[in-house]
């Protein structure tokens, strides 16, 4: 097993951030249009906690090499099934996803966690994501070993592009939801 961990910070509040992660993969993300369909299958409130808890299918244009794809007998999409919470008491989003395509040659395990930073909770949220990558497939160790490392080094690269691309959907939000509020502000004026 592999893994992969990152950390960094958004310069957007816990709202903003757990806002836009709903429209993560919209038009406004030029990083993520590999990403073909978002298919939510439930979604449900704990009435106890408040936890909002969503299932979602994720639809992916596969990028893996083609001797990849020949070898492991792949197709062009891939699909992940992602489970979030979001706990507005305690101000935490996690997300759990894991891959269905390929999952009986390898598993990646990614958990990301969205959460007020401790020195700034009103204005900057906290980012943490690790995946878990476990090839499968029998076979020499070092076949094995190599698809691992091949997989971390692609999920690094992803996760990159991911966050930079989330960061474009963070800005233009901002700008959008705060158009809206003084065009709220105006007509309030104005009645």
């Amino acid at each position: 097993m592999k893994v992969f961990e990152t950390q960094c910070t958004f310069d957007y509040s816990w709202e903003e951030v757990t806002t836009a992660n709903w429209r993560k993969y919209c038009p406004w993300n030029d990083k993520a249009s590999h990403v073909t369909a978002v298919d939510t299958l439930s979604r449900s409130v704990d009435p106890a906690t408040g936890i909002l808890r969503t299932e979602r299918i994720i639809t992916c244009q596969q990028s893996a090499p083609r001797w990849i794809n020949a070898l492991l007998g792949g197709k062009e999409v891939s699909h992940v099934y992602e489970t979030s919470y979001v706990d507005p008491v305690n101000r935490k989003v996690t997300m759990c996803s894991t891959n269905m395509t390929f999952a009986n040659i390898i598993s990646c395990r990614e958990t990301v966690v969205y959460q007020p930073l401790k020195s700034a909770p009103q204005s900057k949220t906290e980012f943490s994501q690790d995946a878990k990558i476990t090839a499968l497939c029998g076979g020499w160790q070092k076949v094995k070993n190599g698809l691992e490392e091949f997989s971390v080094e692609r999920f690094g690269q992803n996760a990159r592009k991911g966050r930079e691309g989330f960061e474009a959907v963070l800005e233009m939000s901002r700008r959008v939801f705060g158009e809206q509020k003084e065009q709220q502000r105006r007509e309030q004026m104005l009645s």
